[in-house]
């Protein structure tokens, strides 16, 4: 049977205390079970090395960024900071933006972390302009490039859209994003363009 998500949250935080009672010798000793669940637990809480990765990116960035409104039509482009952060015990990174977007001031919000369940990156973000969160999940090979698909709500049509990002290193201070989506005849086209330059 699967086990609801909030029954596996209150196992986390219970198991550790019968771990503790039963070291004690005043309650029942911990079954095979018991025990197979609080390793997994732990290995799923546990920082990894790409986690490691993750905190080697931890400063602060001067960015280029190119908006493309039409697919047709050369790109608008803005500069701004960005400064990443891991919390939560290295388990998680912040990043804070803020830039200018048509002409207004722009600050957005991502979270970026690795599940170790899932084998697998993942990203949120939400910003000034939407009261929305984009929502993403993706894989990362050995030179650092990744690809993540995200899902957000459309404004218009109020219809889930996909789009999908490539995050790549050309070098170890430059970091180049790109953002794809559905253009206007519902093919993929290219939205936007960040370029991060880390500063010393």
């Amino acid at each position: 049977m699967k086990r609801s998500p909030v029954v596996s949250l209150a196992l986390c935080c219970l198991l550790p205390a019968a771990s503790v009672v039963a070291q004690d010798a005043k309650g029942p000793p911990i079954t095979p079970e018991m025990q197979a669940m609080m390793e997994a637990f732990q290995k799923a809480g546990t920082p990894g090395v790409e986690h490691q990765k993750l905190a080697s990116l931890d400063g602060t960035y001067d960015l280029t960024v190119k908006s493309w409104h039409s697919p047709d039509a050369p790109p608008s482009t803005d500069t701004g900071t960005a400064t990443r952060k891991m919390i939560l015990g290295g388990r998680v990174q912040v990043e804070e933006v803020t830039s200018q977007m048509m002409g207004q001031p722009f600050n957005g919000q991502g979270l970026h972390g690795y599940d170790n369940v899932t084998g697998k990156h993942w990203a949120t973000w939400n910003d000034s302009m939407s009261t929305g969160l984009m929502v993403s999940e993706g894989t990362c090979d050995a030179a650092q490039t990744c690809t993540y698909t995200g899902t957000y709500h459309d404004p218009v049509s109020k219809k889930p859209v996909t789009s999908r990002m490539v995050s790549r290193w050309p070098d170890k201070s430059t970091e180049v994003l790109e953002m794809y989506a559905p253009g206007p005849d519902g093919k993929e086209a290219k939205m936007m363009e960040i370029t991060y330059r880390k500063r010393p």
